[in-house]
């Protein structure tokens, strides 16, 4: 089939690749501007050595998108992981509409940050929606749903890299060629069922150690690798990354104060929250690198006795 791209990054590079791979024509790709000094976009750069037409405008809702678009002639349009809005006079212009990829069981968790929201609430499942893309953010009717388990250990990592972004890529071409072939249904979202999450960042990232020792381990879980859990340790950030959560029970008793680092031994260091504890493997102090816990114990960045969250 002919297709245009509208996309970015690793995921649009993947989805681009795995269209050409099956031999499929990508007319166009289209990808936001970068900032400036910043890195080029790998979806870009993937077209460009591909040979295909790249197209980076400040905005889809302008005219000369819509004529480029247009003048591609693509059967369907494909997005995948778009941050810029794209109108549905946009959209609409591919012979067979635009398909796009959403990283969640829409309609819930609608939003930029479809993945960290679930799984720091301690959701058991999520997965991915294929739907057609309106003028409303995650809005349109769903073409196709696919269902992964959240273990309880599970990161932002594991969940995207090892399940969502290779069964996202998937996911595109079996809606495409369904949609293409006129095989596929449409089904409008609940919105009574909708639920709507902003951006993930640095003060949702915050852990209270206040918090049951659940919620935190699930901060901290949701935010690994970005935009990483953060506490302070004597007025300095201190990131977690790698953790486990030790329950009460698997220790006898709470010990320190909340917050209090009450374990620094065999490469890794324990918090004190309510009901349990954080043992901590893996850390980023400060201006530093991430760190395996064992080697800020080594430094003394980390000791028994230190109040994090100060």
């Amino acid at each position: 089939m002919k297709i245009a791209i509208v996309g970015q990054q690793d995921f649009g590079k993947a989805v681009l690749e795995a269209f050409l791979a099956r031999g499929d024509q990508v007319a166009g790709v289209f990808c936001a501007p970068e900032k400036a000094g910043g890195r080029p976009d790998a979806l870009k750069v993937a077209a460009r050595e591909q040979g295909v037409k790249v197209f980076q405008f400040a905005s889809l809702k302008s005219e000369e998108a819509k004529q480029a678009l247009k003048e591609l002639d693509a059967e369907i349009g494909i997005m995948a992981f778009v941050l810029q809005f794209a109108p549905r006079d946009f959209v609409n212009i591919p012979k067979h509409g635009t398909i796009q990829y959403h990283p969640s069981l829409l309609p819930k968790y609608r939003g930029p940050s479809s993945i960290n929201w679930p799984i720091s609430r301690g959701e058991t499942k999520t997965g991915l929606t294929i739907f057609r893309p309106t003028d409303g953010l995650d809005e349109g009717p769903v073409i196709l749903q696919k269902e992964i388990a959240i273990g309880p250990d599970d990161t932002l990592g594991t969940v995207y890299f090892d399940r969502l972004f290779p069964m996202g890529v998937q996911a595109m071409l079996e809606a495409a060629d369904l949609v293409v072939a006129g095989k596929h249904h449409e089904r409008i979202q609940d919105e009574s069922l909708a639920t709507y999450e902003g951006w993930f960042r640095e003060a949702e990232a915050r852990i209270n150690w206040a918090n049951h020792v659940d919620v935190v381990h699930n901060l901290i879980r949701g935010c690994n690798p970005a935009p990483g859990a953060w506490t302070t340790l004597s007025g300095v950030r201190l990131q977690i990354f790698d953790c486990r959560k030790l329950p009460v029970r698997t220790f006898g008793a709470v010990k320190g104060k909340i917050g209090e680092v009450v374990d620094a031994a065999d490469g890794a260091f324990q918090v004190t929250a309510q009901g349990g504890r954080i043992e901590v493997l893996r850390a980023k102090l400060g201006e530093g690198k991430k760190l395996g816990a064992g080697e800020l114990l080594a430094a003394g960045s980390i000791k028994a006795g230190q109040q994090l969250g100060d």
